[in-house]
């Protein structure tokens, strides 16, 4: 098979299953399949494996987000590599590395694993968030990457159902489950690059960091958004295992309600932010999280049941299915050339807090829970007040409200000279 890079405009004369779109989907369901078995187990893993408290899990966390926050250096890697390979060598590393987690059980062991988990992670993430917005169209955008996002989560739904299935059934060890599940992933990768021609996007990317004043709004909405996802990621799922003493399988069953949900939900987003713009939908995500992270606090302060939290928990996920509304505000902006060192630029503003938040706020945790979240949900009002300022059809020249042009009023007619 050639390994030349075929154009885009090409894929009508491939078979379905190995058009561009395709390829999107396999790896949206590929990547799930070690991160969610990562993810399902590691609280779990952590308290009983290697004894971590509040503060130890804020430092893994602080380790796993280091290689966001170097995602510019993607910009470095992709003159050398291409943006499709680089996503397949990144999904490698990222199923090696959780392959092998179970067996390094100390701290320093789980910082080595994650940070190369990571590193895989958010390469991968980097680049094929660039590839989605090269590969659809303006038009196709909303609502393809809402079935992507629906594909990713059924993945994730798989393997949290086996968990959850087999973990009691079969007395599994982590070892085994942390294995297969990265192997998976590997498997997936091999596949794609045997597969899949090398598919050329229209639009040549620039090879340099890009920081254009004109995206400040979505610079400024990536930074709030990472900062609050890291409370979310770090201490929403800690706190079930450690307040309320969730068991692997009760965790998994947690997540497996979630991504059920989200493979409902997220194509109707895609619809949603197709027929309504980004405006309205972030704006419901936001919305929706301030009152999220206040109940979280409550948990603290009136001592509500594991019921609640668990609700709660279900309900923040089902709001970040409107986060991909970000992706195509900024598609809609940019300029064709800027979406990949955009995108990688992108993911380090993301992690800019993500690097110091978790530790610092692992320590917080240990004297005041509560307060950690009553941060989060003035990070979450903060993302509702930028979410405003989109225009409701976004477009270069009309970034912002503030940049829409408005119209002036005509010059007065000129008078005779006398």
């Amino acid at each position: 098979m050639s390994r030349k890079p075929v154009p885009i405009a090409e894929a009508p004369n491939y078979p379905a299953w190995r058009r561009p779109v395709a390829l999107l989907v396999l790896l949206a369901a590929g990547m799930p399949l070690s991160f969610a078995t990562w993810n399902a187990l590691l609280n779990n893993f952590v308290i009983e494996a290697a004894s971590f408290d509040g503060s130890d899990i804020g430092w893994l966390q602080t380790v796993r987000e280091i290689p966001g926050f170097a995602a510019i250096g993607v910009i470095a890697v992709i003159i050398f590599v291409r943006e499709q390979t680089l996503a397949l060598i990144s999904l490698l590393a990222l199923g090696a590395a959780v392959a092998v987690t179970a067996y390094f059980p100390t701290f320093g062991g789980l910082l080595i694993t994650t940070f190369v988990g990571s590193l895989g992670f958010h390469y991968y993430e980097t680049v094929n968030q660039s590839l989605q917005l090269q590969w659809l169209t303006k038009e196709q955008a909303p609502k393809i990457l809402g079935w992507i996002l629906a594909a990713a989560s059924g993945a994730s739904l798989v393997a949290y159902a086996l968990i959850v299935g087999a973990w009691k059934a079969f007395d599994l060890s982590y070892e085994t489950v942390y294995m297969v599940g990265g192997a998976a992933t590997v498997a997936v990768a091999i596949f794609a690059w045997f597969a899949f021609p090398k598919w050329e996007a229209p639009n040549p990317q620039l090879k340099k960091m890009v920081l254009r004043r004109r995206y400040w709004l979505y610079y400024l909405m990536q930074f709030f958004s990472g900062a609050r996802r890291q409370i979310f990621v770090v201490f929403a799922a800690f706190m079930m295992v450690e307040k309320f003493g969730f068991e692997v399988h009760e965790v998994t069953a947690l997540f497996l309600i979630n991504y059920l949900a989200n493979m409902l939900f997220a194509p109707l987003v895609g619809r949603l932010i197709a027929r309504f713009g980004e405006r309205l939908a972030l704006t419901l995500e936001y919305s929706g999280l301030v009152l999220v992270f206040t109940l979280y606090a409550g948990i603290y302060v009136f001592d509500w049941p594991a019921w609640a939290a668990a609700a709660l928990y279900v309900i923040d996920h089902l709001l970040f299915a409107m986060a991909f509304a970000l992706k195509t505000y900024f598609q809609k902006i940019a300029a064709p050339g800027d979406i990949a060192p955009t995108a990688a630029v992108a993911f380090t503003i993301n992690h800019i807090a993500a690097v110091f938040l978790p530790a610092a706020l692992g320590y917080l945790w240990l004297i005041n829970p509560e307060a950690v979240f009553v941060l989060a949900v003035g990070l979450a009002g903060c993302s509702l007040a930028l979410a405003r300022l989109i225009p409701r059809h976004p477009d270069e020249g009309r970034e912002t409200t503030l940049a829409m042009r408005t119209p002036t009023t005509p010059p007065p007619p000129a008078t005779p000279a006398e």
